[in-house]
C-alpha cells in the first residue's frame, strides 16, 4: 500500500493533533493534513527534508481545539489552503472550499473529501484514492454514538 505513496504522521502532545504528510513518489507533490500553527517549523522542515513540493494543506475542521498553521504553511510554500465550505460565515483566507466527493490532487494521487459533520458542522475527512486511508481530524464516534 505504502510503496506508492509518501506518508509520514506527525503529532503533538499539547494540542493531541495528529498531522500528515502524503506524497506521490513520482512527481514529488505533497498535501499535509491538520498541521498545528506551533508545530510549524518541524512541518516545513519535513517537506523539505523529503524534497517534496508542497500543493495543499488541508484542514479537517475549524474549531478553537485545532489551531491551525495551515496560513503559515502557505506562506512558506505557496500551496493552497483547502477547508470545508460548509461553514458561515466561509473560512476567509481559504482557496479551496470543499465538500462531499470534491478532489486534491498531488501528482497522480488524490484525496476525496467526505462530509461528515458532527463534533462541528464542517467537519471533512479525506479518503485516499486506493480506499486505503481515511483521515479525520476529531472523532466520529464516541463509545459507538455518532456525536
Amino acid at each position: 500500500m505504502f510503496d506508492h505513496l509518501i506518508f509520514r504522521q506527525l503529532f503533538d502532545a499539547a494540542s493531541s493533533t495528529y498531522t500528515y504528510l502524503l506524497g506521490d513518489p513520482v512527481s514529488r507533490q505533497a498535501v499535509i493534513i491538520d498541521t498545528v500553527f506551533e508545530r510549524h517549523l518541524r512541518d516545513r522542515a519535513l517537506v523539505n527534508e523529503l524534497d517534496l513540493q508542497l500543493v495543499a494543506v488541508l484542514d479537517t475542521h475549524c474549531h478553537a481545539d485545532h489551531v491551525t498553521g495551515a496560513w503559515l504553511m502557505r506562506e512558506a510554500t505557496g500551496c493552497r489552503i483547502g477547508i470545508s465550505g460548509r461553514y458561515r460565515p466561509p473560512i476567509e483566507g481559504a482557496d479551496m472550499l470543499l465538500d462531499e466527493s470534491d478532489r486534491v490532487a498531488f501528482g497522480s494521487r488524490s484525496l476525496e473529501a467526505r462530509a461528515t459533520p458532527g463534533h462541528t458542522d464542517g467537519c471533512l475527512t479525506f479518503v485516499t484514492d486506493d480506499h486505503s486511508l481515511a483521515f479525520t481530524g476529531d472523532c466520529l464516534l464516541i463509545r459507538a454514538a455518532g456525536r
